[in-house]
């Protein structure tokens, strides 16, 4: 197992072995290329085992999962085509247990709670809306959170994904008055300098698709002064 570093490309590596490579996206990167045409974070991997191992030609890298753009924290790819199905079942199944971290607005009114909304995305403005109810091409999310901290303006709130919806945390958050800090989409009131949001991908424990044992991996913090707060 590689111990956390960095390359050239300012690519933070929290795991390596044969099988898979976990990072710690910023925010900002894109996990898979899209219409903007900006380089993903999938190439920057590839360009880096192709220059590590000295590989000729196209490199194999599998896309898992993803995360939005304006999010950071743990991202996992598969190295080997063996690899990639197994992991693609494993999140499929909700054998993955994620955890995240957000930096909200307003202190929800209860400590600790499980939201459950039904959301309907609406892909012209890649956003999607909260209801109580199920409603027409909606599906349902939940969520459990809970409070880790007091700051001083802001609150740290620890998120764990029964569901995996489109901008599922961010959305659940902001229906209950406690937009993400930065979040303009979902209502907080002004962006971060960055264009990041704070919501960070801390944690995952999976069992490894081809060595069969548990895997621990926390991404540390982005560094700002708000997340500083945090830890």
């Amino acid at each position: 197992m590689s111990k956390i570093h960095s390359n050239r490309n300012n690519l933070q590596i929290l795991y390596e072995d044969n099988h898979i490579i976990i990072v710690n996206k910023r925010a900002g990167d894109i996990v898979q290329g899209d219409k903007t045409g900006d380089k993903a974070l999938s190439e920057v991997v590839k360009e880096y085992i192709a220059e590590k191992y000295n590989k000729p030609g196209n490199v194999y890298l599998g896309v898992v999962h993803r995360l939005d753009r304006p999010t950071t924290g743990i991202v996992i790819f598969a190295k080997t085509s063996k690899a990639l199905p197994r992991l693609n079942k494993l999140f499929a199944e909700k054998e993955a247990k994620k955890t995240y971290w957000a930096v909200v607005k307003n202190k929800p009114k209860k400590s600790a709670d499980t939201l459950i909304h039904w959301l309907k995305k609406n892909p012209k403005n890649n956003k999607s809306s909260t209801y109580i109810k199920e409603v027409a091409d909606s599906k349902k999310a939940i969520l459990h959170y809970k409070m880790l901290k007091k700051l001083d303006n802001y609150v740290l709130l620890e998120i764990n994904l029964e569901t995996g919806r489109h901008h599922q945390i961010r959305t659940q958050l902001s229906s209950i008055g406690s937009p993400i800090k930065g979040d303009l989409k979902y209502g907080f009131n002004r962006s971060n300098p960055d264009a990041s949001i704070h919501l960070h991908a801390r944690h995952i424990s999976f069992i490894h698709p081809v060595k069969k044992e548990e895997l621990h991996i926390t991404a540390p913090l982005p560094k700002d002064a708000i997340w500083d707060a945090c830890s």
